[in-house]
């Protein structure tokens, strides 16, 4: 006697690899939910903050004063909910199959908390003129010492036979921003040649001690810090140090200079401070047809902001040629701006990096033969604001939060 499958296993069988996909695919939509959800906050605090470094541009083009504000958290909350289940299939009495329901959502309630960036610490940074060592810390992921030097100096000190003669930076200043163009020029077209050197002085010291006055606990104190030579016939130790000096721009490189004079550029550098970088440009070296030696003095980064907002102002930059001595520069390579902005009436076309202000749009060009120093610019632009701003407080302070 032949016995009848019960039709509710069957049912059951037949609809088990659906349910298992079911499952599988719940567990997969959780990981692509997130980071599709971290892209696009990434996303969207970029372009924010690239958006504010460009208002606030236009606010100084308007000589109003500059703010920022930052994001300080995000706390996004995701809800998935996933279901899966059978029902008959429409084939009568005789049907032994199950179709296969599903049902899920995905629920999303982020948190932003936006803060002023204020105070006093923050100010402070913004109107102290950056380090030497942050504008070389630029200049070593090879973006050109023009761009540099053109976004970040305010002036150039180049010593002369007699007394040290300034160049500032500006063009209501032709003497001065004519002068500079071309300093900096000359720089670029040395750095095009891969000779460029932008590097601390290494320094030694000696000092000599009496052996005598030295203990056994001391001296192993010295072998620390210092290479030790003894010395038998006067019964003393000398003691050697390397320092690293400032940080100095050169055609040449630097460690193949004698000791004693590392040692007197380190003097003369002793009298500039930390806010300012020296090169010592030499003859008989690449670029040496124009030899000189000075010091840029660098800008803070409201200087920066208030430069470029009047540079399409009332203050336009303009063509400078390279020095006759000056060596050929890579694809003649030579902005009239230090980073070209267009005001227009309409807005720009999709993919653009613009804002809207003042009734009017002002736009970066990306577009045309300098589309890659323009967008330089602004990329060093905006690592300059990452390099003023500090960490934003998270908790305990005013902010404004939005609940989705």
């Amino acid at each position: 006697m032949k016995t009848r499958p019960n039709t509710r296993v069957l049912r059951l069988f037949y609809a088990l690899p659906w349910i298992i996909s079911a499952f599988t695919l719940s567990g997969c939509v959780s990981p692509i939910a997130l980071n599709r959800a971290v892209g696009s906050y990434d996303e969207a605090i970029v372009d924010a903050a690239s958006k504010q470094l460009l208002m606030n541009i236009a606010r100084a083009h308007h000589r109003q004063p500059i703010h920022f504000t930052g994001v300080s958290n995000i706390a996004a909350t995701f809800d998935f909910r996933f279901s899966a289940g059978g029902t008959p299939a429409l084939t009568g009495n005789a049907g032994g199959l199950l179709m296969p329901v599903f049902g899920g959502s995905v629920a999303e309630n982020p948190t932003i908390s936006i803060v002023p960036i204020e105070g006093e610490e923050f100010t402070k940074r913004l109107l102290t003129p950056f380090q030497q060592s942050k504008l070389t810390l630029l200049l070593r992921q090879r973006y050109d010492i023009d761009l540099l030097l053109r976004l970040m100096a305010q002036e150039v000190r180049v010593q002369g036979p007699t007394q040290e003669i300034i160049y500032r930076n500006t063009p209501p200043d032709s003497i001065g921003y004519e002068t500079f163009r071309r300093i900096v020029l000359h720089l670029s077209a040395i750095q095009d040649q891969n000779q460029l050197y932008a590097e601390p002085l290494t320094l030694e010291r000696t000092w000599t001690v009496p052996a005598g006055s030295v203990s056994a606990e001391g001296f192993q104190a010295l072998q620390k810090e210092f290479f030790i030579l003894y010395n038998q016939q006067d019964n003393t130790y000398t003691l050697r140090k390397q320092l690293v000096g400032p940080i100095l721009i050169t055609n040449y490189d630097p460690s193949t200079l004698p000791a004693n004079e590392r040692a007197q550029l380190n003097e003369r550098a002793g009298d500039w401070i930390t806010h300012d970088l020296a090169f010592d440009i030499r003859a008989n070296h690449p670029g040496g047809e124009w030899p000189m030696k000075g010091v840029f003095r660098l800008r803070s980064f409201h200087s920066i902001l208030y430069f470029l907002g009047h540079s399409f102002g009332d203050e336009p930059e303009y063509h400078v040629g390279p020095d006759p001595r000056t060596p050929a520069i890579s694809k003649n390579e030579n902005p009239i701006s230090t980073m070209e902005l267009i005001v227009s009436d309409s807005a720009p076309s999709q993919g653009e990096l613009f804002i809207h202000s003042h009734g009017k749009y002002f736009v970066v060009n990306t577009g045309g033969p300098l589309a890659r120093w323009n967008r330089d610019s602004f990329q060093m632009l905006y690592l300059l604001f990452q390099m003023t701003i500090t960490d934003l407080p998270r908790v305990g302070v005013p902010s404004i939060t939005i609940a989705k």
